[in-house]
């Protein structure tokens, strides 16, 4: 939750990590502590994650703070002695984490917090809403990429993701993985990115033809003039937009936009006319409740489309809008520390993740474990005492991790349906670090059920 002076509330967390917080104060417990966000369990046809919402993360936490309002409000719930023990609280620890556009697989650590106890537990859930919803979208849009290599996505989704900052985050992650451009002014303005659009239905319904809307349309903006052909009727759209392209003094580039039917069908038609009238260099935009399965489809119809406009069910991640993202406890004042819950279990101790060519064969390994051969760390240095390492990196940085990393996903994890997702294997001092601890924790769970 940013606040208007820039700074980023400590408020946006969840009741009990407060309540955690001002405990381990009150107890003096400020031993330094290092969690780890991963996700435990793929959705079901997804066989990889692309990591994003990093930058957002130390962002915020580079700017953590407690304003006084807040601590007003915090002292109203949790009493005026837990406002004065929060109300110096910063974030002064340090940060791991795969580079934005990284491709990971599941339990493999996205980021790791290492801060005194109070600090590292008061950000969780911050983390994990930035991470979590990112990693989702990019995961969808990078699937589009995947689904439609050389069809140009351009994100239409900002009028139907969740919150105004859902829309901002879309248009940058899709820009990430690959998307040439984005309708969401704001968005474009904010990050730098392409700007695009073309007109609604609506304003061609104002005019008292679609011929005179087309015409003025061309007249006001002859330099990227773009015509919505699918108010009426397709064909009779194209002929006119035909007969105006021919007309008027547009200039390249120039296209027709088919937003509902037979997207299909309604391509072909409107290639062939465009052709038989030597308007060849004209394209052809697409739109209309399009993912990664309806871009499949188009692509094995061989459907004449250059440019797709997507925009809800990326936005939304509309078949998988949740991941299983979690933020645990490892280590704790030098000890490492898991759980040992059915269907939960977590790996101790802070992590690295080994890559050597493609990701099924990547390692889970114990941070100050020794590269094996010919293998590389996904996780890198972030944040050291409460400040970033380096400066945020451009889009394009982001999208040349993305664009390296996808080349290494294997074959049966890029399917869009009979997906099979690679595990990563544990390192030997991991998995014998994991079973001595479990096996320690299991009499005590035993004792304390009895």
């Amino acid at each position: 939750m940013t606040r208007p002076d820039g700074g980023f509330s400590a408020l946006f967390t969840d009741l009990y990590e407060l309540t955690m917080a001002d405990s381990y104060l009150r107890r003096g417990m400020r031993e330094s502590a290092t969690f780890s966000l991963y996700v435990r369990e793929l959705p079901m046809h997804r066989g990889f994650l692309v990591a994003a919402g990093v930058e957002d993360c130390l962002d915020a936490l580079q700017n953590l703070a407690f304003h006084t309002d807040d601590l007003e409000y915090v002292g109203s719930q949790l009493g005026p002695d837990a406002a004065h023990r929060l109300a110096g609280l910063r974030f002064t620890g340090d940060v791991i984490a795969v580079p934005e556009g990284s491709v990971v697989l599941a339990d493999e650590p996205i980021l790791e917090v290492t801060a005194p106890l109070p600090e590292a537990q008061l950000v969780e859930t911050m983390l994990l809403n930035l991470v979590t919803y990112q990693t989702a979208i990019a995961t969808k849009a990078a699937r589009c990429r995947i689904a439609a290599p050389d069809i140009e996505l351009v994100d239409f989704s900002a009028r139907r993701t969740q919150g105004v900052e859902a829309a901002c985050a879309v248009a940058r992650v899709t820009a990430m993985v690959g998307f040439v451009a984005t309708s969401n002014v704001a968005a474009a303005r904010r990050y730098g990115l392409h700007v695009t659009g073309t007109m609604a239905h609506s304003y061609i319904e104002a005019f008292d033809s679609e011929a005179q809307s087309f015409r003025a349309f061309a007249e006001d903006f002859p330099d990227r003039a773009t015509f919505l052909v699918d108010t009426y009727d397709v064909r009779d759209g194209v002929r006119n937009a035909i007969r105006v392209i021919q007309g008027t003094g547009v200039q390249e580039p120039v296209a027709v936009r088919i937003d509902s039917g037979d997207l299909v069908q309604g391509s072909r038609a409107a290639r062939a006319l465009l052709d038989d009238a030597g308007l060849a260099g004209v394209k052809i935009v697409v739109s209309g409740g399009l993912d990664e399965y309806g871009l499949e489809e188009l692509v094995r119809a061989g459907a004449p489309v250059d440019i797709a406009g997507v925009g809800t069910r990326v936005g939304v991640s509309a078949d998988a809008p949740a991941l299983d993202s979690v933020y645990k406890l490892v280590a704790y004042a030098g000890r490492p520390v898991l759980k040992v819950s059915e269907g939960k279990a977590t790996l101790p101790a802070s992590k690295q993740v080994f890559r050597s060519g493609a990701m099924d064969a990547d390692v889970i390994a114990l941070r100050d474990e020794p590269a094996p051969a010919g293998a590389r760390p996904l996780l890198l240095d972030m944040m050291h005492a409460g400040a970033r390492v380096h400066e945020r990196p451009p889009i394009e940085a982001s999208r040349a991790v993305f664009d390296s990393d996808v080349a290494l996903i294997p074959a049966p994890a890029r399917e869009l349906r009979c997906t099979v997702p690679p595990r990563a294997r544990l390192s030997a001092p991991l998995a014998a670090l994991t079973d001595e601890l479990a096996t320690r924790a299991l009499p005590v769970r035993r004792r304390e059920s009895d």
